[in-house]
């Protein structure tokens, strides 16, 4: 490695990964021989901060349990020009390493998505496959684009990414977040297909994937309610206006028809629905002027970090 050449640093968090963690470093070790390798080690209960000092690696812990705090703190801590982002559990292909941060540099993107190609019926199970099309199309709808899979735990990112991004979620959330953080500030971004094997004997998966596919799902209406709030609280107002109305128009009928509203406590109620309706709306307009100034310092913590390649 010249003194030209940018510093690639490989992120690893782990969590009981024992049986995997010794055979990823010294994949990445190969793939990527410069790169400093950093395994950062979320309360594993098994021997695989032991097995990954001995692999070679640098190794760190995170007290606080979940994978985005894992991430936040490998974000805050590690130094580099380049980072290689994946799991501690083989499953990533460390062979495309290479290739994934070439095109970060020619093409000076902001993060590189390693798109998972599978064969075996272990490596990605296939509900897993649904819900990542379901949430991918869902998180297109929300932002306008997305990725072939918003999942992926395989990723390279620019420094300028990663020295801008607030990690606010705690768990396996974490990738729906950086892939709402690149298309919010629409960040120069790309995908390789890479290999997604199945774990080896003695690894287990901590993925839950209906609990944690409910908590992704509260995460992607959460960041549309904070990133679009003119349009959710503009739905929300629009639905409490229908239902006003619908109430309504029994009301106005028998008012032309004999002078009278029989029913008060409906004309309230529908009253009331439609000042609930008008007070969402300004609520999306205040909060939307709110989120415009707050992208805008995000995008100059962004700009503030030279770009890849540089």
């Amino acid at each position: 490695m010249t003194d030209d050449s940018p510093h690639v640093a490989v992120l690893l968090p782990c969590y009981n990964e024992e049986a995997a963690i010794a055979q990823t470093v010294a994949a990445f070790r190969a793939a990527l021989p410069d790169a400093a390798i950093y395994v950062y080690d979320n309360n594993s209960r098994d021997r695989t901060r032991e097995v990954a000092a001995d692999a070679g690696a640098i190794v760190r812990t995170e007290r606080i349990q979940g994978k985005g705090n894992v991430v936040r703190r490998m974000f805050a801590d590690v130094e580099a020009d380049i980072y290689v982002m994946a799991d501690g559990d083989a499953t990533y292909d460390a062979d495309a390493a290479p290739a994934m941060v070439d095109r970060l540099l020619n093409e000076q993107l902001d993060m590189v998505v390693g798109a998972r190609i599978h064969d075996a019926a272990k490596a990605y199970r296939r509900g897993h496959v649904t819900g990542n099309r379901l949430m991918t199309g869902l998180l297109a709808r929300l932002f306008g684009r997305s990725f072939t899979d918003i999942f992926s735990g395989y990723r390279v990112f620019s420094r300028r990414f990663v020295k801008s991004f607030p990690v606010l979620t705690g768990g396996f959330e974490i990738e729906t977040e950086i892939s709402v953080h690149a298309l919010e500030l629409k960040m120069p971004v790309g995908e390789v297909e890479t290999r997604y094997f199945a774990r080896p004997d003695g690894s287990a998966s901590k993925l839950n994937t209906y609990g944690d596919g409910l908590r992704i799902v509260r995460t992607i209406i959460t960041l549309y309610r904070v990133e679009r709030p003119l349009l959710y609280f503009g739905l929300v107002a629009a639905m409490l206006a229908l239902v006003a109305i619908v109430l309504a128009i029994p009301l106005f009928v028998t008012y032309a028809q004999t002078g009278l509203v029989p029913r008060f406590p409906t004309a309230i109620l529908s009253t009331g629905l439609m000042l609930l309706a008008a007070l969402n709306i300004f609520t999306g307009l205040i909060l939307d002027t709110v989120v415009r100034g707050r992208r805008e310092v995000r995008r100059l913590a962004y700009l503030a970090q030279r770009p890849p390649g540089v």
